[in-house]
């Protein structure tokens, strides 16, 4: 768990995921065409994947992948980025974290 605070407090965006999951490129790439740049961990590439991929699911993530920490706090994996999206909350709530300049 503490490792994860450490990696998601070092950016405004920070994305577990896997090189393998269609949810995960699907979030990978609603970020990317709004212009930011999230830090990506891809879990199946990290020698510490597994033990990470655990710690999200003890956090709640269920699945564990894709899961957004946006300002070092959890909000979710795909179906919460998506409903945040389609009520326009997403992109207020990255410019407030400072991912977003526009």
């Amino acid at each position: 768990m503490d490792a994860i605070n450490a990696m998601v407090s070092e950016r405004p965006v920070v994305i577990f995921s896997k090189s393998s999951c269609c949810m995960c490129y699907t979030i990978k790439s609603l970020l990317s065409d709004f212009g930011v740049n999230p830090t990506v961990y891809e879990l199946n590439e990290i020698s510490s994947g597994h033990e990470i991929e655990r710690a999200l699911v003890g956090l709640g993530c269920s699945p564990a992948v894709p899961a957004v920490f946006i300002s070092g706090q959890l909000v979710g994996g795909a179906n919460e980025i998506m409903s945040l999206h389609l009520n326009r909350s997403l992109k207020p709530m990255l410019r407030r974290a400072g991912a977003l300049w526009v």
